[in-house]
């Protein structure tokens, strides 16, 4: 998937400080728009928490991943000259990724959200640690880290470790195109290999911070790729010389579902202008298709799902959610500052996943019976297949059924992941989220269904090419930036690239920009 916004030359800094990332800047950092820095009163809570964990390490106070083992071994006491080998072997042995290697971006969006994390304040980590995160992101080495492990409780241990290794100069990364050695990285951008302290290895690998990064550049994509299917809808409905009359306001208000109101709205004013739609006004067809008519009933609980998928996300980014947490009290020092606990667990991230990805499906089911009104001539085809020489020409016959592929496969991942749950660490950890599988799940429902978009804008913009008749500002406007990708000639060819092509565009907001700038009114673009 692509994401890509117009930019200055200068990259922006992002202030970390535990309480006010977003979704869109950790978006920027993973796609190298945006460095990194720590605000000052962050560091100060970073230091604080640290002083409770050098407290109990000089003292006789035993607690879990300080001076215990992990999981299931936490009754074994580790001796004081053991504690920082004891962080060493957890994240080695905890680097057991499977699978292809994740994304630079994805791993970078990662590697942001640990640190917003950290710099919470309540997870102990010595402040070399949140220094090294900081370099790695600002210097662009990016660690290699396969994409499956992560049980979604205790948070993402593997991928994070995996993450953590590198840190301290072990395992490989990718820098400026390169794939070496961490510690050779680590070397030309003279810095030093980090030293892992009491409990650093735990803060870096118990959280999750693979499952919120993955969903913060979903949600960027989800975006702009929701407002683009209102957009595509409206050209259908020109297409069609279809009906503006099932988004009056009156009928939603009766029902006043948000996002119902929302998209209802929003298809009112990509079409406000139309000419097509003045141009049949008094036709006397009386109700159009369900795909058509109920465009808002459809896409509306979509953008519901979307506004719920990012309040939980937003609230994860600003979260601690390691084990055990940490509560500085100088005035009152003991054992009751520090917490084990269950933030770790990714079940509301996992749940949100879910319910996008059968949105989706949806989203995508209901475009799919659109192109097929479009093409065929008993319904509402302009010409069969709108081919120039129907017959003699297949026309745009296989756009639908690579459509309806692309929606076959979407239809496996409207399967919840967070419906399964395993038995780990002899029992210790006896339910977990599977968030990471969800969310992942989720990035690749998102490239299905901008395939199955992409599909149906092309079906659409060769239809409003034959109608002539010019539609309204915005859809005029996105007609022009398709322009850009789909060859002029409507003769039998291949049409594959340019679907794909229209498909990555419509995760970026790119050709959004272009047309939000050709409306005296810009179009919302969420609820």
């Amino acid at each position: 998937m692509i994401y890509s916004r117009v930019i200055n030359l200068a990259k922006r800094i992002v202030t970390l400080d535990g309480e006010t990332l977003n979704t869109f800047d950790v978006a920027d950092v993973a796609y190298g728009h945006a460095t990194v820095t720590i605000a000052d009163h962050a560091m100060m809570r970073v230091q604080m928490a640290r002083n409770v964990v050098d407290r109990i390490v000089d003292g006789d106070e035993t607690v879990y991943g300080i001076n215990t083992g992990f999981g299931s071994l936490v009754h074994t006491r580790i001796g004081s000259e053991d504690v920082e080998l004891l962080q060493l072997n957890l994240i080695r042995s905890h680097a057991t990724g499977l699978g292809p290697n994740l994304s630079t971006e994805i791993v970078r969006a990662m590697m942001c959200v640990r640190l917003n994390s950290l710099v919470k304040g309540h997870s102990g980590c010595h402040p070399d640690v949140i220094n090294q995160l900081v370099d790695f992101i600002n210097h662009s080495i990016t660690p290699l880290v396969p994409r499956i492990g992560s049980l979604g409780a205790s948070g993402d241990l593997a991928p994070l470790s995996h993450l953590a290794c590198a840190l301290v100069g072990e395992g490989r990364v990718e820098y400026q195109g390169d794939i070496i050695d961490a510690m050779e990285a680590i070397r030309r951008c003279e810095l030093s290999p980090l030293v892992l302290r009491a409990k650093d290895g735990l803060s870096l690998i118990n959280g999750t911070s693979l499952i919120t990064g993955m969903l913060s550049l979903a949600v960027e994509q989800l975006r702009q790729l929701l407002t683009y299917s209102d957009i595509i809808a409206g050209m259908s409905i020109d297409a069609t010389e279809s009906t503006l009359t099932p988004f009056d306001e009156r009928i939603h208000q009766t029902r006043r579902h948000e996002g119902q109101l929302f998209v209802a709205s929003r298809i009112r004013s990509i079409l406000s202008d139309s000419n097509i739609l003045n141009n049949h006004s008094d036709c006397n067809r009386v109700q159009d298709p369900y795909s058509f008519r109920c465009i808002p009933q459809v896409h509306g609980p979509v953008q519901e799902s979307f506004k719920s998928l990012v309040e939980t996300v937003e609230i994860e980014l600003n979260s601690s959610t390691d084990n055990p947490l940490i509560f500085p009290n100088p005035a009152e020092p003991g054992p009751h500052e520090v917490v084990s606990q269950g933030n770790f667990h990714g079940e509301v991230l996992g749940l949100v996943s879910d319910a996008m990805s059968l949105g989706l499906f949806e989203l995508s089911s209901i475009s799919e019976r659109r192109i097929d009104q479009m093409l065929d001539p008993d319904r509402r085809a302009i010409r069969p297949f709108l081919a120039e020489n129907a017959g003699l020409e297949s026309g745009l016959m296989i756009v639908q059924y690579a459509a309806a592929a692309s929606l076959g496969e979407l239809h496996g991942h409207t399967t919840p992941r967070s419906a399964f749950s395993t038995t780990t660490s002899a029992g210790q950890e006896d339910h977990v989220s599977m968030a990471a599988t969800a969310s992942w799940n989720l990035f690749k429902a998102i490239e299905r269904c901008s395939e199955v978009l992409a599909c149906e804008a092309f079906v659409s913009y060769r239809a409003l090419k034959i109608i002539a008749t010019p539609s309204s500002t915005c859809v005029q406007s996105m007609i022009r930036c398709l322009d850009q990708v789909i060859q002029p000639n409507m003769n039998d060819r291949s049409t594959s690239d340019e679907l794909v092509s229209i498909a990555q565009e419509l995760t970026s907001s790119t050709w959004l920009s272009v047309i939000q700038s050709s409306l005296e009114r810009p179009l919302k673009k969420s609820i």
